[in-house]
């Protein structure tokens, strides 16, 4: 089996919304996304970035990659306060842990939102593309955003196979993006300090 057959567009996802964690992650994705015939629409929502300095900057390196590609760029609304009520009495919680899979399911409930705002039926995440992050979890939460918001699809997708991992680190170094260290939020940021 070919690389390339590791990825399958989902029938009738010719448009996509695709919620963006970030510029590196998302490379290698609209890439693929591009050659294979689908339109993505980059939705930059992630009011868990802490602090608000590293959210601006994640921000506009997203901003620029879909620039440069002439791809439509939709800027989500950064509600840290929103994000920590949602984060409480799981501030504990190791990476991976329940605090993770609430952050995912969040913020793909809001891509499935403006999925549907825009007549989109399909979404998909750049979550799923970071070694970091549960593959399972990301799943669990996409499916879960699809059942809130009815009329979308989730396009569950391991984005780190068919050698879109190591393309994404090319694209990193020929883009020059910022390459942030930790997930986003503070508590994933103080086990960086450790």
């Amino acid at each position: 089996m070919g690389k390339e057959k590791a990825v399958i567009v989902p029938e009738g996802a010719d448009r996509v919304l695709l919620h963006a964690c970030c510029a590196p992650c998302s490379t290698a994705i609209v890439e693929w996304m591009v050659n294979h015939g689908v339109t993505p629409v980059v939705f930059y929502f992630n009011p868990n970035i802490y602090p608000r300095e590293e959210y601006v900057i994640r921000k506009e390196e997203s901003k620029r990659h879909a620039e440069l590609l002439g791809l439509e760029w939709v800027d989500g609304d950064y509600d840290h306060a929103r994000w920590m009520e949602c984060a409480k009495g799981m501030e504990h919680e190791p990476e991976r842990g329940r605090r993770c899979f609430e952050c995912f399911k969040m913020r793909l409930t809001e891509a499935a939102r403006e999925a549907q705002r825009r007549g989109i039926v399909h979404f998909a995440t750049t979550l799923a593309s970071s070694r970091w992050k549960s593959i399972e979890q990301v799943n669990e939460a996409g499916m879960a955003a699809q059942q809130a918001v009815p009329g979308t699809v989730f396009w569950a997708q391991n984005w780190r196979k068919g050698g879109l991992y190591e393309r994404r680190n090319q694209l990193l170094k020929e883009y020059a993006f910022y390459n942030q260290q930790y997930c986003g939020c503070e508590f994933s940021m103080r086990k960086q300090e450790t």
